[in-house]
């Protein structure tokens, strides 16, 4: 019997060629919400699921019982109940190392943009505000040679903190379950305690995975702890921060200016204040977004499933205990 498949964010030709070779194929590229009746009836006979951006549930699950793997087509799984997809045996995999360089890439782009106030004005010049020579009003922040505190220092944040310290002489600290001596050898990082990295950073990037110890992470009192004129960047997820403390840490002048591709709510709210606020780039999580690195990825998802069903190990597993299980 031919097993299924059903692919539920818009793939490229060559990508539903490559699985349709292998296995039946149903397709769901404009999938709003997983109550769709088409796509339950199709999740009932799904051995694979290649997809992102829906919140996969226990009830859901219950309505998929031939499931075998998940290909998330991105490298976060906040979305996926990694536990319960262990208890049942279901592979849960991912992309990461095709969208380090890109995502690092958007990291430091919001680090030049809300530095030298890229935005803000160019939007004076759009305006035909610009008469004259600008003055110090208008002025930005050096980059080079300045302090980059890394919160979190995994694949996207040791390239973000590879641009900052060879490319632009930038003192790395950072936080890190495990030290990085190899980081600390090749960028001269230094590993500190959080508070530390706050108070000392000229920059403070957030690259943390979504969990229940980093959700909130920055409230208040992190905001209170940074310099008047450090920088805020944002390239993990939204709810790594407490969005309402940001607003007011960015009226109040408590930090400078913020770089944000995650929000707690995404669409970002009409209602927003951060995208009207003049010290802040707000971009449409934008992370890994370009022609090359989505290729990548969704190469890299069709390869994951279809190595899963035929049963040899995907190329990237975020829960090692369901395949153990499944060699036992």
């Amino acid at each position: 019997m031919q097993k299924r498949i059903v692919a539920f964010r818009r793939l490229a030709d060559q990508h539903l060629e490559q699985l349709s070779e292998q296995f039946h194929v149903d397709y769901f590229p404009d999938l709003d919400s997983a109550d769709d009746p088409a796509f339950r009836e199709a999740l009932g006979e799904a051995h694979g699921l290649v997809g992102a951006s829906l919140g996969i549930t226990p009830e859901l699950l219950d309505g998929a019982p031939h499931l075998e793997a998940i290909a998330s087509i991105s490298v976060g799984y906040d979305n996926y109940p990694v536990d319960e997809l262990t208890r049942r045996g279901i592979l849960l995999c991912n992309t990461p190392d095709v969208l380090t360089e890109t995502t690092a890439d958007t990291g430091f782009s919001l680090i030049m943009a809300t530095a030298r106030r890229v935005v803000e004005l160019a939007d004076f010049v759009k305006r035909g505000d610009w008469k004259e020579g600008i003055g110090a009003p208008l002025y930005g922040t050096d980059v080079h040679g300045k302090t980059l505190g890394m919160v979190g220092l995994g694949r996207i944040g040791a390239a973000v903190a590879r641009r900052g310290a060879l490319g632009f002489g930038m003192n790395v600290l950072y936080t890190h379950a495990s030290p990085k001596p190899s980081l600390e050898t090749e960028l001269g990082a230094r590993r500190c305690e959080f508070d530390e990295l706050l108070e000392s950073a000229d920059f403070v990037c957030v690259t943390v995975p979504l969990t229940a110890e980093t959700t909130h992470l920055f409230g208040a009192a992190q905001f209170a702890r940074m310099r008047a004129s450090a920088i805020f960047i944002n390239i993990a997820r939204g709810k790594v921060v407490d969005e309402a403390a940001l607003i007011a840490a960015l009226k109040a002048g408590d930090i400078r200016a913020a770089g944000l591709d995650v929000f707690e709510r995404e669409p970002l709210p009409a209602d927003s204040p951060l995208p009207q606020m003049a010290n802040v780039v707000a971009l449409p999580h934008i992370g890994s977004a370009t022609h090359e690195t989505r290729t990548a990825m969704a190469q890299r998802a069709v390869d994951n499933v279809t190595l899963a069903l035929n049963g040899e190990r995907p190329l990237s597993l975020v829960n090692e205990a369901a395949w153990e299980r499944r060699q036992r």
